[in-house]
């Protein structure tokens, strides 16, 4: 047989097209198959990426656990105290008459995410000096309602004081004010309304500060602060997944390495968070480290041009508002100011690490004018 026949042949050419389309039909076949194995990869990431979104909520549903009870210290720090309404919230405060004779009225705002149980270690020195000593829960704090959703802001702090004030018939009254961290924001702005004659002010008599983040460009949030408040709609999870135990290892960051708080003294921390349901609106009040660097110029300015006398009380190992950095800000732009720097073990709370220097600070300025 030829060549030519055998190559070129009907039947050679019949086979030809059969092996073709065979050859064709499996690779279909096989597209095929890659196609559908693909569908159904894809289909499995997507089926896992809801069932994950669903486990999120129900994770954090379940580690919501009922809050602490009260110590028998926070109880009798409770039971002593009073609530008022602001724009129908209950506000809890506490309020000392002290010293006979004397017209001196203190006002304390604590600091974040505290209370007004910070000042207990002070609170007894405190009205052996002066006839009033007060103290208050800011919205969203300690034994004060808690509202949400609710936008928190440092202007609604500053409108509670005021409120209180005049709740208690101090309108007329000059006031002593000694704040701590985010009370000294609330207090700046309370500052700027008294100097500028505000409808409702309180008259200052004097401003005491203590480790407050007045100056966006010293300061320094922590971690969990910076997640809080910048993740959105993630932060309403986040702010359930927040346990004692998260909690503790983190605050106690800001504390110096000698002045530790006890085991007790944590749990009373976190139950005034916990109380009322606190943790969840924490990344709501955390917008007032962004009202500070958009209000900058208000309330430093406020700082830098008022004649009511003023003092800064320090604790230096601040990591939050760390030495040498904010002090010297402060001395540079506040030349009115007097400043007490306490012990270099004394960091971020320092009323509660070295309440002893603290008080004696304390007492020298207001002794002073």
């Amino acid at each position: 047989m030829s060549l030519k026949s055998t190559y070129f042949s009907p039947t050679a050419k019949t086979t030809d097209t059969h092996c073709d389309k065979a050859q064709e039909s499996r690779m279909t076949h096989d597209s095929s198959d890659g196609s559908e194995c693909g569908s159904a990869r894809r289909a499995s990431r997507e089926w896992w990426l809801h069932v994950a979104l669903l486990c999120v909520p129900l994770l954090a549903v379940y580690l919501h656990i009922p809050p602490p009870q009260l110590s028998p210290a926070l109880d009798s720090w409770r039971t002593s105290g009073h609530f008022f309404t602001f724009r129908g919230n209950h506000i809890f405060y506490k309020e000392s008459v002290g010293v006979v004779g004397s017209s001196d009225v203190l006002l304390l705002l604590h600091g974040f995410p505290t209370s007004s149980y910070d000042w207990y270690k002070i609170w007894d020195p405190l009205t052996q000096r002066f006839n009033r000593v007060i103290a208050l829960d800011f919205l969203g704090f300690g034994f004060s309602h808690k509202p949400r959703p609710h936008r928190y802001s440092i202007f609604e702090q500053a409108s509670v004081v005021e409120t209180l004030v005049a709740h208690l018939g101090l309108s007329e009254q000059r006031i002593n004010i000694l704040s701590h961290d985010y009370g000294d924001t609330v207090a700046l702005e309370l500052l700027y309304r008294s100097d500028h004659n505000r409808s409702g002010h309180i008259t200052i008599n004097s401003l005491c500060l203590s480790n407050g983040g007045i100056f966006p460009e010293t300061h320094y949030p922590r971690f969990l602060q910076k997640v809080l408040k910048d993740s959105g709609f993630i932060s309403p999870v986040l702010t359930r997944l927040i346990n004692f135990q998260f909690f503790s290892r983190g605050i106690k960051d800001v504390f110096g390495p000698y002045t530790q708080p006890t085991e007790a003294e944590f749990w009373d921390m976190w139950t005034g968070i916990r109380f009322n349901d606190g943790n969840l609106v924490m990344d709501s009040i955390l917008q007032y480290i962004n009202q500070r660097l958009k209000h900058r110029e208000r309330w430093v300015g406020a700082l830098t041009s008022t004649s009511t006398p003023l003092h800064m009380i320090y604790g230096p190992l601040d990591p939050v508002n760390p030495h040498p950095e904010f002090i010297q800000l402060y001395q540079k732009l506040v030349q009115r100011s007097t400043v007490s720097v306490l012990d270099e073990h004394v960091s971020h709370y320092p009323q509660l690490e070295d309440p002893t220097g603290f008080f004696n600070a304390y007492l020298s300025f207001i002794n002073s004018f």
